[in-house]
């Protein structure tokens, strides 16, 4: 661990919250659940917008996956969370998101308690090129098109059948 290493709480199910790790000890720990927030972002033409992870990504190197997506800290209120990632990842500062859902998302690398929020922009997106190689918009459609075949996260793929089913 370092000295200014992430500090996420451990949460049970409920997202109550039951201690406080770095991040290196809680990645790696699928029994550590954590608190994360996801932004779907739609364009007016309702295309939501994706982003390449760097391949140096410890989690999903070179998929794309959900438009922003990060941990929320330790002590951090989720809205914060949601605003200081859509900054951070896509220098989206304008766009006021609205909470969709929760759920939990879990592999043999991590478990993570998922915060879904959704926002429609327009703008410039700026995006961070030491984590995210490319950003681009998908139809629903592609995305359905591509489930399956390696190019899509597993996160993100959990997500959109969760997104799909709520907008039934």
């Amino acid at each position: 661990m370092t000295e200014n290493e992430e500090q996420l709480d451990v949460v049970n199910d409920n997202g109550d919250i039951i201690g406080t790790l770095p991040r290196s000890k809680i990645h790696g720990d699928p029994s550590l659940l954590h608190m994360v927030v996801h932004v779907l972002v739609f364009n007016t033409k309702s295309e939501l917008l994706l982003q390449k992870r760097s391949m140096d990504k410890d989690v999903a190197p070179g998929k794309w996956d959900t438009s922003v997506g990060g941990h929320v800290n330790a002590g951090e209120l989720i809205m914060d969370a949601v605003m200081r990632e859509m900054e951070e990842e896509l220098g989206i500062t304008t766009c006021g998101p609205e909470f969709l859902y929760s759920y939990i998302h879990s592999n043999d690398y991590e478990a993570e308690l998922v915060h879904t929020h959704k926002c429609v922009y327009d703008g410039e997106i700026e995006f961070q090129q030491e984590e995210i190689d490319e950003v681009r918009p998908w139809t629903l459609d592609e995305i359905k098109g591509v489930m399956g075949k390696g190019i899509l996260s597993d996160n993100f793929e959990h997500e959109i059948g969760i997104y799909l089913k709520y907008i039934k």
